[in-house]
C-alpha cells in the first residue's frame, strides 16, 4: 500500500503455463478483494474475449466458488452473467467495449490476453482502467504468451514488466506495474510426466508458447522433414488398382493461377497407420485452365472403379457442380470448406500421423517438396497450413491432410469392413 492507502500497483500480471491453475487463481483473487478491501458497493468485472461469448471462465470459476461455499452461497443471488454477495456485485460482460463505458469497478479480470488482437478489444482493455474514485482498484490479466505481431497488447505489457526491477524469482515491479512471468511449471500435478505427455502432443513451436510460456512468431515451418523422411518407405509405390482397399479422397482444387492436387489414402488397422494410395497434381498454364470434368472428375471416376471409395472431401467454393455430378453417379461427396476450424483440425491430424509415425507414403519428390514449403501460420483463433511463399505449390499437402481426416474419421463409419487388415509391404 501507498502511503495515502493506494495500491502501489494497479496494473497486475499473472503468467505462467498453460493449465497452471490461473483461472481459478483469478477468482479466488477477485472474492478475495471484494470481501476484505471492498468500500460501499463494490463491484468486479470479468471481461470475455473474442474466443467466449459473454461468459468468460474466471466468472464461471467465480460461480463455481460461490456455489459450494456455505458462508457466501447463503448470501449470494446468482443469474446467468452477475453475481451479488451482500453489496458486492461481479458482472459478467461480453467483449464490447461500449459496455464498460462508465463502470467503477474495484477490479477487472482479462483471461488469455495474447486473444486480445483486434481494436475492439484493446478499447475494452483501455475502458476497464483502474478508476481514481476508488483507493483500491485494479486490473488483473492472467494469461500465457501469445504471438508475435498479433498479440500486441500483452507483448507491450510484458516488456513494460521486463523494463521494472526484479524482486523476486519470474517477479518485477514498478511504475504501478507488478508482474509474476514464469516459464517453469508452478503447479505441483506439472510434473516430468505431464511434460513429457505435452511435449508429444504439441508441435514445438506450441509447446513453447503454451508450456514454456514464450512468444512465438506467427509462421513456422509445418514439420520437421526428418519426420517426413521416417514416413517415407522406399519399397511401396502407388497403388494401382485393387477393389478390396477402401479409400478416403482429399481435392484440392483451383482454376487458373494455382495447382489442384488430388490424394487418396486407406487405412491399415493392423498397423494403426493412413498410407498414401494415389495421388495426382494438375497445373493450369496461360492456355489452359484447369478442366473440372477431364482431370478432377474422371480421376475420381477412376480411382472409384479401381478403389472401394469411400468419401471425397472437396471445398464447396470450387467444386459444386462437379460435385453434383458425381453425387448422380454414386460417388460419395463431401464438403469440406477450408475455414480456420477446418484447416485447424485438418492440419493438427495430419501433424499427429507424421509426427507420431503413423502416416505412411511412397518416395515423391514432388511432395516432399510441397511439404518442405508448407508453414504452420498461427493466430489467436488457430492455426493453417500455407505457403511460406506465395508461388510455392502446397495444394498436394492440404488435398492429403483433408484425405487423412476423412480416413481417420471414417473408422467404424456404417459401409467400413473392420476385418479389412490393410496394405501390405
Amino acid at each position: 500500500m501507498a502511503p495515502d492507502g493506494r495500491l502501489l500497483y494497479s496494473e497486475l500480471v499473472y503468467a505462467c503455463p498453460k493449465k497452471s491453475g490461473k483461472t481459478t487463481f483469478a477468482a479466488i483473487f477477485v472474492i478475495a478483494i471484494l470481501i476484505l478491501f471492498g468500500d460501499a458497493y463494490p463491484e468486479a468485472i470479468c471481461a470475455a474475449n473474442d474466443h467466449e461469448q459473454s461468459v468468460g471462465r474466471v466468472f464461471a470459476a467465480i460461480k463455481r466458488i460461490v456455489e459450494c461455499s456455505p458462508l457466501l452461497r447463503a448470501d449470494a443471488k446468482i443469474t446467468a452473467d452477475k453475481i451479488i454477495i451482500g453489496g458486492a456485485v461481479i458482472t459478467a460482460i461480453p467483449s464490447n467495449y461500449a459496455s464498460a463505458a462508465g463502470s467503477n469497478q474495484l477490479i477487472a479480470v482479462f483471461d488469455e490476453l495474447w486473444a486480445y488482437g483486434s481494436e475492439r478489444l484493446r478499447r475494452l482493455f483501455d475502458e476497464l482502467v483502474p478508476p481514481p474514485t476508488r483507493r483500491i482498484a485494479c486490473r488483473l490479466t492472467v494469461t500465457y504468451a501469445g504471438f508475435r505481431g498479433e498479440s500486441a497488447l500483452l507483448e507491450e505489457l510484458y516488456e513494460r514488466g521486463l523494463r521494472q526491477t526484479q524482486i523476486a524469482a519470474n517477479l518485477y515491479a514498478g511504475d504501478g506495474l507488478l508482474m509474476f512471468w514464469s516459464h517453469d511449471p508452478v503447479a505441483p500435478w506439472q510434473d516430468a510426466a505431464w511434460l513429457a505427455q505435452m511435449r508429444r502432443m504439441l508441435r514445438p513451436i506450441q509447446f513453447a508458447r503454451m508450456i514454456e510460456n514464450r512468444f512465438i512468431e506467427v509462421e513456422t515451418s509445418f514439420i520437421d522433414m526428418a519426420w517426413w523422411d521416417q514416413c517415407t518407405d522406399s519399397r511401396i509405390g502407388q497403388m494401382v488398382a485393387d477393389r478390396a482397399v477402401p479409400i478416403w479422397v482429399g481435392v484440392d482444387a483451383s482454376v487458373t493461377r494455382d495447382s489442384t492436387a488430388l490424394a487418396a489414402v486407406t487405412w491399415s488397422k493392423e498397423r494403426q497407420q493412413v498410407r498414401l494410395v494415389a495421388h495426382r497434381i494438375f497445373r493450369p498454364n496461360p492456355d489452359r485452365r484447369i478442366d473440372f470434368a477431364n482431370d478432377i472428375e474422371q480421376t475420381l471416376r477412376d480411382w472409384h472403379r479401381r478403389f472401394a471409395l469411400r468419401e471425397v472431401w472437396y471445398d464447396p467454393f470450387q467444386m459444386a457442380a462437379s460435385s453434383q455430378r458425381l453425387l448422380r453417379e454414386g460417388i460419395p461427396m463431401k464438403e469440406y470448406p477450408q475455414t480456420v476450424s477446418n484447416l485447424t483440425a485438418m492440419g493438427e491430424n495430419l501433424f499427429q500421423l507424421i509426427k507420431g509415425r503413423n502416416l505412411l507414403v511412397y518416395p515423391d519428390e514432388e511432395i516432399r517438396t510441397a511439404v518442405s514449403r508448407a508453414a504452420a501460420v498461427e493466430g489467436p483463433r488457430g492455426w493453417k497450413i500455407a505457403k511460406d511463399k506465395q508461388s510455392h505449390e502446397i495444394d498436394i499437402v492440404i488435398a492429403m491432410g483433408m484425405a487423412a481426416l476423412a480416413c481417420v474419421k471414417g473408422q467404424g463409419k456404417p459401409g467400413f469392413d473392420p476385418t479389412y487388415a490393410g496394405f501390405q509391404d
